[in-house]
């Protein structure tokens, strides 16, 4: 009986085509590369859906620090959209462009963003200032983004220069628009009006990457250079928190356009 069945199986097998063998083949393979475990590592098999535990979905504003540089990507689930063609902006926005074209802004415009009480009418997104690089790029509004532009050519060049001998070649940004109240407070934080730029490093041309985090007692050039960044930012922003004033800002320069009365500003 078992002879007959050996018999019998051969005899089909010789009567398949090469395409059909191809086909089983094929399907073998694509069942093994579904399988990414390893028995050897003990590492599971990895199902990949449209979504993994380590992102989640985020719905309304989200209540985070004044700026929290590390949540930055979580604030961000979204992607940037260019704007229309037909799009009509006003002639403030347009002539602040003109401002950004004249300070060497390397920029993109973007839809308008709407999330909430959050967004920006017209949003920029800045990759450069001159030769600086901004990293990652800034979605700032047009306003914030020229005042940022014009304090690092006037004031942030020019002290890297006389304290370091060198010039910046680029800016590393923890998180710039981002839909958000302030930390304990229900007030919506600038960022979540595209108004607010927060700086972690400096990065300048000779290769010295300078940390804004509070630097040690005998720091001396780079305790001048960060004071000089806060000083002079109070020129051009009417917020400027750092390494300092609370927890929060330990290891950043917060830097925003707030609109206050009688013209207040706060720089701590």
């Amino acid at each position: 009986m078992a002879g007959t069945f050996r018999a019998v199986f051969r005899a089909a097998a010789r009567q398949l085509k090469p395409a059909s063998l191809l086909a089983a083949g094929l399907g073998t393979a694509a069942v093994s590369a579904c399988n990414t475990g390893s028995v050897l590592s003990l590492q599971p098999a990895v199902d990949v859906g449209s979504q993994t535990a380590a992102v989640p979905q985020y719905t309304g504003m989200q209540r985070l620090v004044p700026s929290n540089p590390y949540m930055t990507q979580a604030a961000y689930p979204r992607m940037d959209e260019p704007m229309s063609p037909v799009e009509q902006i006003p002639a403030s926005e347009t002539d602040c462009r003109q401002q950004l074209k004249r300070l060497d802004v390397a920029y993109t415009d973007l839809a308008p963003i709407h999330e909430g009480q959050c967004g920006i009418d017209y949003p920029v997104k800045v990759t450069a200032i001159g030769s600086i690089q901004m990293k990652p790029a800034a979605t700032l509004t047009c306003e914030m983004a020229a005042t940022f532009a014009a304090w690092t050519k006037n004031e942030l060049v020019p002290s890297a220069r006389w304290r370091y001998f060198s010039g910046v070649r680029t800016i590393h940004q923890g998180s710039s628009y981002s839909c958000r109240n302030i930390a304990g407070e229900g007030v919506l934080s600038e960022h979540g009006k595209g108004n607010a730029l927060d700086v972690m490093s400096i990065e300048l041309n000779n290769g010295d990457d300078i940390d804004v985090r509070k630097p040690g007692l005998f720091a001396f050039r780079t305790r001048g250079f960060l004071n000089n960044v806060r000083a002079d930012g109070c020129q051009y922003f009417t917020t400027v928190l750092g390494p300092g004033y609370n927890y929060d800002h330990r290891n950043h320069f917060h830097f925003d356009i707030k609109n206050r009365k009688n013209g207040y500003r706060a720089c701590r």
